[in-house]
């Protein structure tokens, strides 16, 4: 065992087993004795040679990676708890997602096929929705930031990330960020603005359907080169995603594809064009209310009002027969499920958004469900200690010891430590 494995950070984080590393450093499953709970803990390392500026500037930025993900709540942006100082070097402790990222999908599948890759830059769009409106600005989106864990999709390492209040830490006529996934306004030494995500997320999604960025090539000045003077190649396994991939792939960041002009055409492209799905309906709907209309105005000028206020809404109005206070009104079910008094932990899914993830705590995680509950679905866990997760708390009922727990909003995350109480107490 490492010196490092021996290590408790702060007095509560003991480093278990390492998940990667790279050139900053490792990233280390840990556990939480504190909430008794898994987490995963990235240990930047500093270049031996650096001056007490550069210093100074690796803990700026260290601080900005934690402080950029931990100002935003979105079921697709990492979770960051903590930052600890340990053996003179910063300890970012963050969300533990056991899952691959998109680089690992792609390196062993190899191109996805486009409804997948659609339904992945779907969920980025709303992480960078989510940084955007904060003034945050990624810099350094790519496959290898992006984890896919189940149907859910998580945005991670903020390291480059660029507030509007903060100051810059890059030196003049340097840019930071992946060459194969840079804008070409970036590497020409521009700021990165949200339209540079963008441009980001094309090279990502490009990079999903066809196995490869667009503009790779054997080396970084090679790469740089094509990414100024080459247009941007067309993909060949795009499909409907081709208008999506090219509009944000231009070049000039007036006429890129902005985020809501991206939401829409990945929109139209997996459910078609957005007319055609709302024309058809309505037309059949007023041409049979008209006929309804006519046939009562001639017997009765009130049964008509009736029948025009139900076309408005849509839906069925009451009947003329009855009160309409004795009608059957629809309300979301209150009552707890059979198992909800005798099991630890019950979900039961109010919609098909009812994303979840249990596991049992302890030295090493022991996953109990990872899954997207159809709407009625109902999990019952009896484990006397459990960590559970719930990505859309507005889409899920939720049952601890027989006590229901307030719901929340919708996109809310909320976490639950929970334990079966002794016997008798």
């Amino acid at each position: 065992m490492s010196q490092s494995e021996r290590l408790v950070l702060a007095t509560r984080y003991r480093l278990v087993s390492q998940l990667g590393q790279g050139a900053n450093g490792t990233v280390w499953r840990a556990h939480d004795g504190l909430l008794d709970r898994a987490v995963a803990i990235k240990e930047l390392r500093l270049p031996e040679d650096l001056t007490e500026s550069d210093r100074s500037v690796f803990y700026q930025r260290t601080l900005r990676e934690a402080r950029a993900p931990a100002q935003l709540r979105s079921p697709s942006i990492v979770d960051v708890y903590d930052v600890v100082i340990e053996q003179g070097r910063p300890w970012i402790v963050m969300e533990l997602v056991e899952a691959p990222t998109l680089e690992e999908l792609i390196e062993r599948s190899g191109p996805l096929p486009h409804e997948k890759v659609a339904a992945i830059g779907r969920r980025l769009l709303d992480a960078l929705a989510v940084a955007h409106q904060a003034g945050i600005v990624h810099r350094d989106l790519k496959p290898s930031n992006v984890m896919l864990d189940g149907d859910r999709v998580v945005l991670t390492d903020f390291g480059l990330a660029f507030s509007s209040g903060s100051v810059t830490l890059t030196r003049p006529g340097h840019f930071m960020g992946s060459p194969a996934y840079v804008a070409p306004e970036v590497a020409a030494g521009e700021q990165a603005t949200p339209r540079s995500d963008l441009w980001s997320l094309g090279a990502t999604l490009y990079a999903a359907l066809e196995g490869r960025p667009p503009f790779e090539r054997d080396n970084v000045m090679a790469t740089l080169s094509a990414l100024a003077n080459e247009p941007p190649p067309t993909p060949r396994n795009a499909g409907p995603l081709t208008s999506v991939i090219t509009g944000l792939l231009e070049k000039n960041p007036t006429r890129r594809l902005s985020h809501a002009r991206a939401v829409d055409r990945l929109e139209r492209a997996v459910t078609g064009p957005r007319s055609a799905r709302r024309e058809a309906t309505p037309r059949v709907r007023l041409m049979i209310v008209i006929g309804l209309v006519g046939a009562t105005v001639a017997s009765c000028g009130i049964g008509a009002t009736a029948l025009i206020v139900g076309m408005m809404k849509e839906k069925p109005g009451p009947s003329t027969s009855a009160p309409a206070d004795s009608q059957p009104r629809s309300s979301p079910p209150t009552d707890a499920p059979p198992g909800a008094a005798s099991h630890t932990l019950v979900v039961r899914a109010k919609t098909a958004t009812c994303n979840i993830f249990v596991s049992v705590p302890g030295p090493s995680i022991e996953v109990v469900s990872r899954e997207t509950l159809a709407k009625g679905d109902i999990r019952e866990y009896d484990q006397p200690r459990l960590n559970a997760v719930v990505y859309d708390a507005s889409a899920c009922e939720v049952w601890v010891n027989g006590e229901k727990k307030p719901e929340g909003a919708a996109g809310e995350r909320k976490s639950y430590t929970l334990k079966r109480p002794a016997a008798g107490g």
